[in-house]
């Protein structure tokens, strides 16, 4: 790394000092190039100051007699006058307060004399105030008489400011009354000359400045001025002139310009040698000292530069490149002067600028070849313009406005505090702008401010709020407040509230109901495998009777069917559960299969001590469904009836048409306490009877669910004290 920036630090003075020989040609190229000092713009200039003022001071001066009967007064400058200092009454007032004090002191100091003398100056200004309004010739006077002075004193100044003492001689003749003027001798050898005649165009000495120059001339200004107009009225007529001009050539090696010469030869000398050494440099950085770019690519900064955002580095480019201008400018300017540094401060302060110019450079070059060496990597351009402040700031813009109620009044705000900040700024420089500002700042900063303190509260609280709904404390509501976005976030919060502490309840059942699931199955398994244990042990011994063997075998076919019918149902309703159950729907008649069902449990029924009060109509009632799968439906529910019935009363079981729909009602009073919690009585292995005592898998119900959400039918559980009630609905045909 060392070894690299020596040669990258030579480059930089190299290249730099090429940069300020290109900069130098530029500006100074086509003023020193094939030109001698009366071609500069600097003597041109001169030389126009000449023919612009020998006209009016020399050749064609304005009469001031005659000038003066020409002034024009106009009838708004006469208004303008009189009512310079407000009305009439205003002007009387303001006098008369400008000398109750002075006379008041005469009176104390019982001076009678000072107190005439104020009374009689106050009277005189008053009449004269008085005579203002009533006479226009009184004020055309007045006015007349002030443009008369200020032409005196242009007349004055402007032969002061004529180019005595400007090595120019000269010889002029007027073309038509042949009235000469001369000034020097033309015949001297000449290092500049101009020749006025027919050929060339004659001389044409106007008696004022040209229109354009008039504003800049710095004359002595009073109350009333006399613009160009005014000039020009009173101005003489042109007047045409042949001659000569010359500027003799002594006079730029001992005269006036020798000193003015002499610098520009210097600085003609010095450009064309820093020209020269800036080519040898350019000639040395292509052959010797070629650019390479390891010198980059290995230095210790570009690993943190890298991590810099494109935007970022393309403001500091910017920087560094108005730096390195403005650096180079300066040192090539400076260059021309070396010759006259004579101190060891400037050495001094020409060294830093030097070092500041190849600080710039080196800043500017390691930028560029950085960037140069990214933008050969496909796609690292784009991926560094993605990651970039200002995209990033747009679309944060842009979602700014997604909610376009919060990013108006944000972008309004915005656009306020910052006008208010450059009316601060304003008022600073202009303080009688206050009055317009405290208005500004009463009425529509302050309410701003009220409405941004009252919103930053509320966002606090609803983040506060947020943060306790995040640790788990849902039992607090977040006040809604008025019809804002964020009310809306805040209502919107709230039922993000109730959905989790809904879920929460939900997530708590689900893990009581696995738990309960668990032990069921374990219980309902277990009950008749225990027993095929137990039976089949006994089987085993040799001493029991043909009696008891038989009696045992029955008991192992009992719980084994048991055992059977509650693995088929447990999966059956698995595969329900998981949609993977293909129902065959055809027409069927529901009459027919709720007759099929209850005598199927004729004798159960009979034997239950039930009373079943049946209703179904007296034709076919059809709808289109799996018969097999439907009858499993009606199968369940009235095994469930028949179990969990209290002894002794009635089963209601109707079967009727309701619109287009077919609904199955099944009513009894339960013999085990419900509960109000009816959903439960859905799940798998839930039974009225907790104990278990008596025979089923507790899949029943959840079956027949199953099988009615297939079907794309509703199934409903009703409970009123011990009274339950199922209700089937299916669509009919």
């Amino acid at each position: 790394m060392n070894s690299n920036r020596s040669p990258l630090i030579l480059w930089t003075v190299l290249a730099a000092v090429f940069l300020m020989a290109l900069i130098s040609i530029v500006q100074k190229g086509p003023q020193y190039i094939g030109k001698s000092f009366v071609e500069t713009e600097d003597f041109k200039s001169s030389m126009n100051n000449f023919y612009e003022n020998i006209g009016p001071t020399v050749l064609n001066p304005v009469n001031l007699e005659e000038a003066e009967k020409k002034i024009l007064v106009a009838k708004s400058e006469i208004e303008e006058h009189r009512n310079q200092y407000g009305s009439l009454s205003e002007q009387i007032a303001n006098i008369q307060d400008q000398y109750v004090d002075r006379i008041a002191d005469a009176e104390a100091a019982k001076s009678e004399k000072l107190k005439s003398a104020l009374i009689k100056e106050r009277d005189d200004k008053i009449d004269d105030i008085q005579q203002n309004f009533e006479s226009d010739a009184h004020v055309e006077a007045k006015i007349r008489a002030e443009k008369a002075a200020f032409l005196n004193r242009y007349l004055i100044e402007n032969q002061e400011q004529s180019f005595e003492g400007f090595p120019v001689a000269y010889k002029f003749k007027d073309t038509k009354t042949g009235e000469t003027f001369t000034s020097g001798d033309i015949n001297v050898p000449a290092a500049y000359k101009r020749t006025f005649n027919e050929g060339n165009g004659y001389f044409k000495a106007q008696s004022i400045p040209a229109r354009e120059n008039w504003g800049s001339v710095g004359y002595v200004r009073s109350e009333i001025e006399m613009d160009w107009d005014d000039m020009l009225s009173i101005s003489n007529p042109a007047r045409a002139f042949e001659g000569e001009v010359i500027v003799p050539k002594i006079a730029l090696k001992d005269g006036l310009l020798s000193h003015e010469v002499k610098r520009y030869n210097q600085d003609r000398y010095f450009s064309f040698v820093l020209w020269l050494v800036g080519a040898l440099a350019l000639v040395v950085l292509f052959t010797k000292l070629q650019f390479k770019k390891e010198w980059v690519t290995q230095n210790h900064l570009v690993v943190k530069y890298d991590q810099l955002k494109i935007d970022m580095k393309v403001m500091l480019l910017g920087i560094s490149v108005f730096a390195l201008y403005v650096a180079l400018t300066a040192m090539s300017h400076r260059f021309s002067y070396i010759i006259f540094v004579n101190s060891m401060e400037a050495w001094i302060t020409i060294v830093i600028q030097f070092a500041f110019l190849v600080l710039f450079l080196l800043v500017t070059v390691f930028q560029i070849v950085n960037g140069i060496i990214r933008l050969e990597h496909e796609g690292v351009l784009v991926q560094d313009i993605a990651d970039s402040y200002t995209v990033k700031f747009l679309g944060a813009f842009k979602e700014m406005f997604l909610k376009k109620s919060i990013g108006v009044q944000t972008f309004i705000l915005l656009i306020g505090f910052f006008l208010a900040g450059i009316g601060f700024a304003v008022v600073l420089m202009m303080p009688p702008s206050l009055i317009l500002y405290i208005p500004a700042v009463l009425f529509l900063g302050l309410p701003a401010l009220y409405m941004l303190v009252i919103r930053s509260a509320y966002l606090n609280r609803i983040i506060l709020a947020t943060e306790e709904m995040a640790n788990g404390r849902l039992h607090e509501e977040i006040k809604v407040e008025g019809k804002s976005p964020l009310a809306e976030h805040a209502k919107n919060l709230n039922s993000l509230r109730e959905g989790v502490h809904v879920s929460m309840t939900e997530q708590a059942k689900s893990e009581r109901l696995k738990t309960e699931l668990i032990t069921n199955v374990s219980h309902d398994l277990r009950t008749p495998l225990t027993s095929i244990i137990t039976y089949t042990d006994l089987l085993k011994k040799e001493d029991i009777t043909a009696e008891e063997r038989t009696k045992y075998v029955d008991i192992l076919d009992k719980k084994s069917q048991r055992l059977k019918t509650l693995i088929e149902d447990l999966f059956e309703v698995s595969k329900m559960a998981s949609g993977n159950l293909e129902l065959h729907k055809q027409r069927a008649d529901l009459t027919q299969l709720l007759q099929q069902a209850l005598a199927e449990h004729e004798e159960e029924i009979a034997k239950s001590g039930l009373d079943f009060r049946v209703n179904f109509p007296a034709s076919a009632l059809v709808a289109y469904v799996d018969g097999k799968r439907w009858w499993r439906v009606l199968d369940n529910l009235i095994v469930n009836a028949i179990k969990y019935t209290m002894p002794g009363t009635r089963v209601y079981i109707t079967l009727r048409k309701v619109g287009d729909n077919a609904e199955f009602v099944v009513k009894n009073v339960t013999k085990y306490e419900l509960g109000e919690n009816t959903d439960e009585l859905f799940e798998r292995f839930k039974r009225a009877d907790t104990s278990r005592h008596t025979d089923g898998s507790g899949l029943g119900l959840a079956i027949a669910q199953s099988i009615v959400d297939l079907h794309n039918g509703n199934m409903k559980i009703e409970v009123d004290g011990d009274l339950f009630k199922v209700t089937v609905v299916v669509a009919g045909v």
